[in-house]
């Protein structure tokens, strides 16, 4: 059929739309990209723009020559995998649970659970949790354990468990298998769409996160990739603001340059995996929200 004016109009202008979006989001961590292989004076003078200037891998190669810096990614890949596998394991079995509506005692469970995103104990009551209680001072249990289980996420779950037709389940009971039985060989076959968005969720937050180290992990040799590319930053800053009270210009680009570098490392890993899993991602999120 020939398309009306009108139609070719409204073509037109999503394109247009969706054209300048992907400009506005893709043209800062190109920015970035650049100023990570440009020279100081370069990025001092405000020349890199998209393209690198002063072609420059002395921050890149500082970084991969540093022990501690492979170490920490070491850790960062341990907490990621780690905490992703067992968030899944308590979100998705728990939102199981949950999607039954004749579970004992389902009403005040999904009270709690929510009461939980709007209320917390706040961060003394955690540290003295954690650090006193638990004992997990220094240690990655207090990075893993504490997070294991997104609400969020849980209610993503939840409501997409709702969804699924109550017949299979039926015919799978009929066949034989118990419960477990329709969870690992019915349910979780039929989730892999929100499971792979799940974990898309929880691998980036962890890979991120750098709070609960800078909290609870003073050992340089057991702090994430992401607390070692702050305390980078944190030291570029300070040496940057120092040259600035003694009247100087020299430290400025350092700044630049080291944060462009932190921002490429830490990001590279999420936007190498990211296009693996991002034909799942919408459809995750549509399947497991809308009721």
């Amino acid at each position: 059929m020939k398309e009306s004016l009108g139609r070719k109009i409204f073509k037109f202008v999503n394109i247009t739309i969706i054209v300048l979006f992907i400009i506005v989001t893709v043209y800062p961590f190109l920015q970035v990209v650049a100023e990570s292989f440009s020279s100081e004076s370069m990025i001092r003078g405000g020349h890199v723009n998209l393209i690198p200037r002063g072609f420059n891998l002395n921050t890149y190669r500082a970084l991969m020559s540093d022990r501690i810096f492979w170490l920490n990614y070491r850790n960062t890949i341990i907490i990621t995998v780690t905490s992703t596998a067992l968030s899944l394991f308590m979100t998705t079995t728990a939102a199981y649970a949950l999607s039954k509506k004749d579970l004992s005692g389902r009403g005040p469970l999904l009270f709690l659970f929510a009461f939980t995103m709007f209320f917390g104990g706040g961060m003394i009551p955690n540290f003295i949790l954690i650090n006193n209680f638990m004992g997990w001072s220094n240690n990655l249990l207090a990075l893993i354990v504490p997070g294991a289980l997104g609400i969020f996420n849980l209610l993503i779950m939840k409501t997409f468990f709702e969804n699924l037709p109550k017949e299979l389940e039926e015919a799978a009971a009929i066949d034989g298998l118990n419960q477990y039985g329709i969870f690992l060989k019915i349910v979780l076959p039929l989730s892999k769409a929100v499971i792979a968005t799940q974990i898309l969720f929880f691998a980036v937050g962890n890979w991120n996160s750098w709070f609960g180290a800078f909290l609870f992990v003073s050992d340089r040799t057991l702090q994430p990739l992401a607390m070692y590319l702050r305390n980078l930053v944190a030291a570029a800053t300070a040496l940057t603001a120092e040259h600035a009270a003694a009247g100087a210009a020299e430290g400025v680009g350092v700044n630049h340059n080291v944060g462009a570098v932190a921002m490429v490392l830490i990001t590279a890993p999420i936007v190498c995996v990211y296009p693996f899993v991002q034909k799942h991602f919408v459809t995750g999120v549509t399947l497991g929200s809308v009721k």
